[in-house]
């Protein structure tokens, strides 16, 4: 199955210009669920509630707030907003090629492939061969749904990666994490350095499943085989911000006995 294109537009640097459109590189194995009503099985929905006034609150009553401070708020609208959202990217500029192995793991956010579209195959290959020979990476800002990212382009066995980086404003300090120095006997260096040389391999992540995934695959496959599929009942169409009577009920009786507590 071809990998669907989450963006498509050019890298360039200097006078190159590269068609290239972005697909996902990595598939999240957690299982997901739905969360059913045990009694016909439908499935439950989320809404947003108003404690104070013991409502339901539709979506066109919803604002935006930023905390200042415990249960004080800055409000901001979604206009506001839109205001200093950054334009969605044409482009992928890189504005200098860097050394990879200068970037601390910890920078590394989400990692994306970069594939050529028609007419840029030639010169994609080119920059793949030469960035491998290199050992250098590009770094580019660039913006992927309304956010704006930093990212690093690298050679990753004849494609080419993007990386999303972490802003250092977002790396928390290490200091105080570790212990403080302190005299280390050589007798006891000489058993860690040689517990870790027996240990060496070579990275093989085909070694390493996910386990749990695998099991709770084979539980769902075994019951699929073993009972009938539920099936959750019709339900007429609501209007907007109006919710379930028993849903409101139980709502309004919640916040009853929270009050009744305090």
């Amino acid at each position: 199955m071809a990998a669907q294109g989450i963006w498509s537009g050019t890298i360039s640097f200097s006078l190159v210009a590269i068609p290239v459109h972005l697909v996902k590189a990595v598939q999240p194995g957690r299982v997901a669920f739905r969360s059913l009503h045990n009694t016909d099985f439908s499935p439950l929905v989320r809404r947003m509630f108003c404690p104070k006034q013991e409502k339901l609150v539709p979506p066109e009553e919803i604002v935006r707030g930023y905390e200042i401070e415990p249960d004080r708020y800055l409000a901001i609208t979604d206009e506001e907003l839109e205001s200093v959202s950054p334009e969605r990217s044409r482009t992928i500029e890189i504005v200098e090629f860097i050394d990879m192995k200068e970037v601390d793991p910890i920078y590394y956010d989400h990692p994306y492939y970069l594939v050529p579209s028609k007419g840029g195959e030639k010169a994609y290959r080119l920059l793949v061969e030469v960035m491998q020979r290199t050992n250098r990476a590009g770094l580019a800002k660039f913006v992927l749904v309304e956010r704006e990212y930093l990212v690093a382009i690298k050679s990753t066995e004849g494609a080419l990666t993007l990386f999303t980086l972490h802003y250092s404003e977002e790396i928390l300090p290490d200091e105080g994490l570790a212990p403080k120095e302190g005299k280390l006997e050589a007798r006891e260096k000489n058993r860690m350095k040689n517990s870790i040389k027996e240990m060496m391999a070579d990275f093989d992540p085909g070694k390493y499943g996910n386990k749990h995934r695998e099991k709770v695959m084979n539980l769902l496959q075994q019951k699929m085989t073993e009972h009938a599929l539920v099936e959750a009942p019709a339900v007429e169409e609501e209007e907007e911000g109006e919710g379930p009577a028993d849903l409101v009920a139980t709502l309004e009786n919640i916040m009853r006995e929270v009050k009744k507590s305090r």
